[in-house]
């Protein structure tokens, strides 16, 4: 009897155990349609310019810089100012509003906290064009914005946003885009809300969606463009990664500009098992759930993933498209660390920008001047033409290429 009863607990453990790395697996791959709004508005005072709003202090709160709220299901957006108070003992921030552009925030009681600064090009000045990029799933959105110099106009910059996020993650590319002249595509793809779905419904992590970005290289020679640099922010790093990689029309990407990318998942993977105090042993199955054919049952996945093909910092030597990395040392969701071992491995190739207090994403909300600037300088001097025999290029002040210059950043071989 007593085996029979230790025979039956070890039995609900493994199935418990299987359920939880299935769920795990398929949280993985499957887009969330309604995201969480978990930030407390506690209130809301003022009106106009002199609007303010007061927040439950959280780790992200608490941060300097400018940010968004987004409430009412994502119907409502404000975008917010820098830290103007911060009560540790009443937990409490308060911040201006700087623009609002959809909803009442006096009605809001939660919102969702978010990088997301812009809610649409039109809030950078930028005069955008509605296109469409012919997908092998359909016509998906995206916005043109032609630049006003025509020096650097036949090199466009194509904006490809995270998981869970919109275009509007990829706003921010604009900036630099616009100073260094380049013409910008800011694309959607497959599964993100605003493309068409795939039959399976889920994310691939980079292994399908690089078919879009190629549509979107191909939407670009087609209308002018002599060659493209790819911007690409978390599962966005992963995506232009395998379209370096993969695609047939890779010739023509001359650079790679990646903020908090994922450059290897299962490193991902394990850390957010961690994080959510799924045990690693849990984790790892679920892991095997996603790369192996007999977990698509479970997965909901039409392919298994190819997660060595995805590991560019075993691949490191094998990249080589110039690349530069802008990266926060505390990133609790994507680890810094591969990021700085791919930089390590293969300096010729990959520049590493490291930012702190940052988090996931936010590297320009908390500065947003040396984001700009960093990438200006280092695209700038990849897009620079090649000198001819006997010529000489002088490099610009400031010159990042081979490191950074700032005194807060560590070495691309180390870890935080």
């Amino acid at each position: 009897m007593g085996a029979g009863v230790g025979l039956g607990a070890a039995s609900a453990v493994a199935a418990s155990s299987s359920a939880l790395a299935a769920y795990f697996a398929r949280r993985i791959v499957t887009p969330e349609r309604v995201k969480n709004e978990d930030q407390e508005v506690l209130a809301v005072q003022g009106s106009g310019s002199e609007r303010r709003v007061i927040l439950r202090a959280t780790p992200e709160t608490v941060v300097d810089g400018e940010y968004s709220l987004f409430f009412d299901l994502g119907a409502g957006h404000v975008r917010l100012g820098p830290l103007e108070d911060y009560t540790p003992g009443d937990g409490t921030v308060t911040r201006r509003v700087v623009a609002e552009y959809a909803g009442d925030l006096r009605k809001a009681v939660r919102a969702r906290w978010s990088g997301v600064v812009f809610g649409s090009p039109a809030d950078l000045d930028c005069l955008a064009e509605d296109v469409a990029i012919q997908t092998d799933l359909g016509p998906a959105p995206a916005w043109l914005v032609r630049p006003e110099s025509p020096e650097r106009a036949r090199t466009w910059a194509i904006m490809v946003h995270g998981r869970g996020a919109s275009r509007l993650e990829s706003l921010r590319g604009l900036l630099p885009a616009r100073r260094l002249g380049l013409t910008s595509l800011v694309i959607s793809y497959r599964n993100d809300g605003d493309a068409p779905a795939t039959p399976d419904g889920r994310y691939g992590l980079g292994m399908t969606e690089w078919r879009d970005v190629e549509e979107a290289i191909a939407f670009a020679l087609a209308n002018g463009a002599e060659d493209v640099v790819l911007f690409g922010w978390s599962m966005g790093g992963a995506i232009s990664l395998a379209a370096a990689d993969r695609s047939s029309l890779r010739q023509y990407i001359r650079a790679l500009v990646l903020d908090a990318p994922v450059v290897d998942w299962v490193d991902v993977l394990a850390h957010q098992a961690q994080k959510n105090r799924i045990p690693a042993g849990v984790g790892r199955f679920g892991q095997f759930l996603l790369a192996h054919p007999w977990g698509r049952r479970i997965t909901g996945l039409a392919a298994p993933l190819d997660f060595r093909a995805m590991d560019w910092v075993t691949r490191a030597v094998e990249l080589r498209t110039p690349t530069l990395i802008l990266h926060s040392v505390d990133d609790d969701f994507v680890p810094f660390g591969p990021s700085a071992l791919l930089a390590g491995r293969n300096p010729e190739m990959v520049t590493l920008e490291t930012f702190r207090k940052a988090r996931h994403t936010k590297e320009w909300n908390v500065d947003p001047e040396r984001w700009e600037q960093t990438i200006v300088t280092w695209l700038g001097e990849v897009l620079a033409p090649r000198p001819g025999p006997g010529q000489q290029v002088e490099r610009p002040a400031g010159d990042l290429v081979g490191g950074s210059a700032e005194e807060d950043s560590v070495p691309a071989q180390g870890g935080d």
